[in-house]
């Protein structure tokens, strides 16, 4: 509600938004790595000390929480957050703007299965989530763009392009042949910022509660839900 009330997006600002889970991790580090190329941020020293989700913050978890109100104006453009708010819950701001938009106690694992197959979870129900947005990339492909993770794992290079594309800031010919799309992907593998110390022993701050860096990897395999249940 703090976030609905007072976020005041740019048409430079890059919002990526997921249901969680879903290779929100990756996606941070990509878009990150891609918009900062060639700028005076250095991004593999960020990813190197820093976890993606400090790297792109989440507006609902690590931004607008308990009430505060940061001011967001000083940022340099391109300003990076993230959410995972359903579309038709977004700030209207976002989605009348021409921004791109790329303490808990743990549940037992049956109760948390049953509850999200009901729809009842932090972020509303899985397929209203994902329908939101795709609806939404139907009718503006030029502002909000859908990235399925099957297709990113199985093109990578491919995916990452059209992302540069989307965000306004393709690569070059000379990029290309230089390996700085191939080296982003290095950079940004599940193995390589897996094995990174901040994200094997660090932890980060949401909202009430601290997270281990390490609970934002699994696998990265497709279809490893089937192995994990």
């Amino acid at each position: 509600m703090v976030a609905q009330k007072y976020f005041k997006p740019r048409p430079t600002d890059v919002l990526v938004a997921t249901i969680p889970k879903s290779g929100t991790t990756w996606m941070k580090a990509l878009v990150f790595s891609t918009i900062h190329r060639g700028s005076g941020v250095d991004s593999r020293h960020a990813l190197e000390s820093c976890n993606p989700h400090e790297c792109i913050p989440i507006l609902e978890l690590q931004i607008y929480v308990n009430n505060r109100v940061p001011d967001l104006s000083k940022l340099p453009p391109p300003r990076l957050f993230s959410t995972h708010i359903p579309f038709h819950s977004l700030p209207a701001s976002v989605v009348d703007s021409d921004c791109r938009v790329a303490n808990l106690e743990p549940w037992q694992l049956e109760k948390a299965f049953d509850i999200f197959c009901k729809g009842f979870s932090f972020f509303g129900p899985y397929w209203d989530h994902v329908l939101g947005y795709w609806k939404a990339h139907l009718e503006r492909p030029e502002k909000i763009l859908f990235v399925k993770y099957e297709e990113l794992l199985q093109d990578t290079v491919g995916q990452l392009k059209r992302l540069a594309e989307f965000l306004g800031c393709p690569f070059s010919e000379d990029e290309e042949k230089e390996g700085v799309i191939d080296g982003i992907v290095r950079l940004c593998a599940m193995d390589s910022l897996s094995n990174l110390e901040v994200n094997r022993s660090g932890t980060m701050d949401l909202g009430d509660w601290t997270v281990d860096n390490s609970f934002l990897f699994r696998r990265g395999v497709v279809g490893d839900w089937l192995n994990h249940l």
